[in-house]
């Protein structure tokens, strides 16, 4: 079963449970995938695994964002709301890498490269974000790989 369908399953799963929250949620999930396909391809398009790894990331970093903003805010209502869907989609995300594995990749990648300074970020995130892209989030590994050249 590939993750498309597992959340589809799902899906059903909640509709029959009458969860709201996770209903909405992956029908949000399912539509931002469905408006990828077309983006790319239209109607003949299928989505990939690494399609809806990048919409599942896109869709839990703009929920982080939305947490972010509400505590701003002070609106704990909406805050929650926001951190329920947040643990529903990562349970769709492949296992993230711990900020010590990244570190390890981080300074293979900037061996490689031969990068000595800020200036050769291009090249480390270029070879990094091919090899973790959906492993670990590439803002974490740009920020690791800035400390390191500075």
């Amino acid at each position: 079963m590939n993750l498309q369908e597992k959340i589809q399953d799902d899906l059903k799963k909640a509709l029959k449970a009458r969860d709201e929250t996770k209903v909405s949620t992956l029908r949000l999930l399912l539509a931002a995938v469905k408006n990828l396909e077309i983006a790319k391809g239209g109607a003949g398009y299928k989505a990939n695994e690494e399609d809806i790894v990048s919409v599942l990331q896109k869709e839990v970093k703009q929920r982080k964002e939305s947490v972010e903003s509400y505590k701003a805010g002070n609106r704990q209502d909406l805050v929650d709301k926001e951190t329920k869907e947040l643990e529903i989609l990562e349970n769709y995300l492949p296992e993230q890498m711990s900020e010590d594995e990244i570190r390890l990749f981080v300074s293979q990648a900037i061996a490689k490269a031969g990068a000595t300074s800020v200036t050769d970020i291009g090249r480390v995130m270029g070879e990094l974000s091919s090899q973790l892209k959906g492993r670990a989030d590439l803002s974490l590994v740009s920020k690791i790989a800035r400390e390191h050249l500075s």
